[in-house]
């Protein structure tokens, strides 16, 4: 079973092994009958096996829905509320003087300097300070009206580049209040990245932390002719001299004075209606060049109504922790259902997120153990880490501890893969483990890549909590599927939300049908009110991704590959572009690697790889003899074609070659391939590798290196 192969190795006697498992099953039959009846488990269990969604019709890509949702899609979260500003009014007259948004006060920065002679910067934070649903509706409108003041109008851009923190969500909710369309730009975007944003929207204003406008902005502002203001969230920077004439550098706080100030006459508030674009938000592209998503009002609502309904009782108790950029839908969306639910939002980083993060002082606490969440979104990459490290602690334990953490460890993995709860393990043995996130976290979402079924079972165990799948695209606002709390399963990313429906289309080139037994296979199409309006200024793209049905309803072309269960639940297994997103959340075009590698003297043809459960390319190399002899006799290498090809000491020299050229043509560092497997034979067409024209066939040559690519990335070849 899949359990079976999760579980932890232990070095314990088999006799003691034996009598240790008789004490397990006496425990488990003393406890089953008490523990069935009063932990209302029986109804997790049923709900585990019902069937979740299903086809409307019974025609073969016939669209799935929730069964929550079969006759009608849900679309808005609170009747009359068709608009974000509208939702935030309905949610701060409910929620008036509950805390919304929190802060750590900074209480001592410290340079510490490391053995390297590296200096690194460490703080010491205080408590979280709030401010209630009334403090930011006031703060929001006051900014929005400072905004007016200085010449935005209503249905124009205006950009957000900054960290996620309690001023982002603030301008946002002006925004959505006075009808600005919000452009969205990742504060990790690279110089040219940000410059064809800001001009392509033509936005005279950017809202930005001095942080980033001193160590990005500056170089840029140059290139951006139409930037009239800067308004920075966190105080005036110190030296702002600099910037060309005719650009004026705002603080966050004087703008809002500025709006508490304001008579706007008797003009009344242009507020945006259902169809009005709420945000154009900036995703990574496969060229390089980003694009600008356009998500309406009703496109977030729509997508934040699904969000919700697969969250159990979510509301004022719940505490969640955002640290994730909020120009990435994932967070925005996670925030605004957390607005919007009376829910208190702790703001964090990935540098102070936990007690042992690059920027806590040692000693000193982090975040999620000061503010102790209950609900946290996170993206594989980061639950890695913290398997990682749990797993690493464990290794360093005595031998006693380390056989008992392994045996609760799998005890609990059968229990779970039973539908079954363990209170005692988890008193016992993982309250340490859980503890690392602050001991209260009843729901972790997981979304951006593919979770590995390894680290989802470790944080099911150790952290005692449900860890929700969610599959989602910008072009869907975020929306798509999520996995119910008491699903689970490994592997998949659940039913569709109520707010969609989605249906699998027929993929030729690729061999995927939705007539397949025993799932139906295909590309993944999402439609619903969730799907975007498109691209923005990018018709021929727009017109490619989206269409429109006959009864006026947008779908989503994603180029996911997946396949239905017979449960309604959706996996994903392939995809149609050679776009990969690495493990933490970067996109790797294959073909730019190829190319940009395929001319070198040594190189006769390539395959890069890349897989969203690691985070490095790797590649497949046919290398040209001539070259690839000379290069051995250098390095004074004797032995045959093939022990050329398979010496490891060869692979490095080519890999650094391989790797120069990169640079040169000026691939990303996650884009440069780390690990190689050099081919003695060539690919033709005879081989089945290539096409008649020599195009790499992708699919045949991953199975035909597999054992390859199992060696790359770590794996223990049989």
């Amino acid at each position: 079973s899949q359990a079976s192969k999760m579980k932890l190795k232990h070095d314990i006697n088999p006799i003691l092994l034996q009598f240790i498992n008789f004490v397990i099953l006496v425990y488990s039959l003393v406890t089953y009958i008490p523990w069935y009846i009063l932990s209302g488990s029986k109804q997790a269990i049923a709900k585990a096996k019902q069937v979740k969604a299903r086809p409307v019709n019974n025609k073969p890509g016939g669209a799935y829905r929730s069964v929550n949702s079969l006759h009608c899609l849900a679309s808005v979260l609170y009747p009359g509320c068709d608009t974000l500003d509208k939702v935030f009014k309905y949610a701060k007259t409910k929620f008036k003087d509950r805390k919304l948004l929190g802060t750590r006060e900074i209480l001592k920065e410290e340079d510490e300097i490391q053995p390297s002679g590296k200096v690194f910067k460490k703080v010491i934070l205080g408590k979280y300070t709030w401010l209630s649903y009334e403090d930011v509706y006031i703060k929001a409108v006051n900014f929005g009206n400072g905004l007016a003041v200085l010449g935005q109008q209503p249905k124009t851009n205006i950009a957000i580049f900054c960290e996620t923190r309690a001023e982002w969500m603030i301008a946002a909710q002006a925004c959505f209040m006075c009808n600005y369309q919000l452009v969205t730009l990742y504060a990790t975007l690279g110089g040219p990245a940000i410059v064809h944003g800001l001009n392509e929207t033509e936005v005279t204003t950017i809202i930005t932390s001095k942080e980033l406008m001193q160590t990005k902005l500056k170089e840029i502002v140059s290139q951006v002719p139409l930037l009239r203001h800067i308004i920075t969230v966190d105080g005036k920077p110190t030296t702002w001299s600099e910037f060309p004439k005719g650009v004026i550098v705002h603080t966050m706080a004087s703008v809002q004075a500025m709006g508490a100030k304001a008579d706007l006459g008797n003009k009344p508030p242009s507020r945006p209606v259902p169809s009005d674009i709420a945000v154009i938000m900036y995703t990574s592209g496969s060229t390089g060049i980003p694009k600008g998503v356009m998500i309406s009002h009703c496109n977030i609502i729509a997508g934040i109504t699904g969000m919700a309904e697969r969250i159990p009782n979510l509301g004022e108790k719940d505490i969640y922790i955002g640290y994730l950029p909020l120009a990435h839908v994932l967070e925005l969306s996670a925030e605004l259902v957390c607005l919007s639910h009376g829910c208190r939002i702790g703001y964090s980083s990935p540098q102070t997120l936990a007690d042992q993060s690059s920027k806590i002082k040692k000693g000193s606490k982090g975040d999620v153990t000061t503010l102790k969440p209950t609900l946290m979104a996170a993206v594989p990459e980061i639950m890695d880490r913290i398997y990682k490290n749990v797993m690493n602690k464990v290794n360093e334990m005595t031998s006693f501890q380390r056989n008992l953490f392994i045996l609760a460890y799998n005890y609990k993995m059968e229990q779970i893969s039973k539908g079954y709860t363990t209170p005692l393990c988890d008193s016992l043995i993982f309250r340490k483990v859980r503890m690392l996130l602050g001991g209260k976290i009843r729901i972790l979402l997981c979304g951006g890549a593919p979770l590995s079924a390894a680290t989802q079972r470790f944080m099911n165990i150790c952290f005692c909590c449900p860890v929700g799948q969610g599959y989602g695209l910008t072009e869907s606002a975020g929306a798509g599927t999520i996995t119910e709390v008491w699903d689970y399963t490994t592997g998949r990313v659940g039913a569709p939300l109520v707010c969609c429906e989605i249906k699998l289309m027929n993929w030729e080139e690729g061999g995927y049908y939705n007539t397949d037994k025993p799932y139906p296979r295909g590309e993944i199409v999402i439609g619903g009110q969730n799907v975007t309006v498109g691209y923005y200024k990018n018709e021929a793209r727009t017109k490619k991704d989206f269409t429109i049905d006959e009864n006026g309803q947008r779908w989503l072309h994603t180029g996911d590959i997946g396949e239905f269960h017979h449960d309604g639940c959706l996996k994903i297994i392939d995809r149609k572009k050679d776009l990969v997103k690495l493990q933490a959340g970067e996109y790797v075009s294959l073909g730019k690697v190829e190319a940009a590698l395929k001319n070198l003297p040594l190189v006769d043809n390539i395959c890069a790889y890349a897989s969203s459960f690691h985070s490095y390319v790797i590649g497949f190399v046919v290398p040209n003899q001539k070259e690839l002899a000379e290069l051995a006799r250098k390095k004074g290498f004797k032995g045959t074609w093939e022990e050329i090809c398979n010496s490891p000491e060869i692979e490095k020299e080519v890999l650094k070659v391989l790797a120069e050229a990169a640079m040169a043509a000026n691939l990303e560092k996650f884009e440069i391939p780390v690990k190689i497997r050099l081919s003695p034979d060539p690919w033709t067409p005879e081989t089945g590798l290539v096409t008649d024209a020599f195009k790499l066939k992708r699919k045949e040559l991953t199975a035909y290196y597999q054992m390859d690519i199992d060696r790359m990335y770590g794996k223990s070849v049989k």
